[in-house]
């Protein structure tokens, strides 16, 4: 079977891990995803994962904290995550290798460009984690930024509860319209919280597509890499 990419980055957020729980681990939806992640891998798609840590700390929430303090326990939080989910893919026989940004060395490798490439040649699935190391920058700005060091063909944008960009809250707005397609500047311009602007502008400076999808069905990714036309794409038409 063809495929439309070959090297992606799959970016999805602590809450979507949870389930409908909001915070925890749910394994059922954890292996879930990992099932599709070995099929689109097998079919030759090189995939990278840039994973959320919101179901155990979200730095940005926190008010009376230290910023950086509260940032640092939410790139911990991604690396709770990331380990979950090597454990699920590596039960189904596929080999993973997680990075981290802040050096762990007992757990994880310390993220190095050149290697992740060498494992995703060798079609290991790479699980960035720990952000970018960094306080006040965002995991949606970690994966625009992995994106542009592996040269990705593209950042699967995996929400939950959402199945695309609108131009409101479909939740509270029934008359919101779901967008197909989305230049990045629309995105900064109209102000929409698909991600943190950081991230969109480093997308459209390195032209990165970024395609806004729902996580409910990870069936959807397979379905992505393979042609089909899911949620929004955001690139520079």
């Amino acid at each position: 079977m063809d495929c439309k990419y070959k090297r992606i980055i799959l970016k999805i957020s602590g809450e979507a891990l949870s389930g409908g729980a909001g915070h925890g681990i749910s394994e059922e939806i954890i292996t879930r995803i990992s099932y599709v992640i070995k099929k689109i891998s097998s079919l030759g798609v090189e995939v990278a994962i840039v994973v959320g840590g919101g179901n155990f700390w979200r730095g940005a929430s926190a008010k009376d904290m230290d910023r950086t303090t509260s940032d640092y326990m939410g790139m911990l939080g991604t690396i709770i995550n990331s380990l979950a989910f090597q454990d699920a893919l590596e039960k189904i026989d596929v080999e993973t290798r997680v990075q981290t940004a802040i050096e762990m060395r007992q757990i994880a490798e310390p993220y190095i460009r050149r290697k992740a490439v060498r494992h995703l040649e060798k079609g290991r699935v790479v699980i960035f984690s720990g952000g970018s190391g960094n306080p006040y920058f965002s995991t949606d700005t970690t994966a625009a930024l992995r994106a542009a060091e592996i040269n990705a063909d593209i950042i699967l944008l995996a929400k939950n509860g959402v199945d695309g960009v609108y131009s409101d809250d479909p939740k509270k707005n029934p008359d919101s319209i779901k967008y197909e397609e989305l230049k990045y500047i629309d995105v900064l311009n109209k102000g929409l919280k698909i991600m943190d602007s950081t991230a969109t502008s480093l997308c459209m400076d390195n032209k990165i597509p970024i395609l806004v999808f729902g996580i409910e069905n990870p069936e959807n990714i397979e379905k992505i890499v393979t042609g089909d036309s899911i949620g929004t794409i955001i690139k520079e038409v």
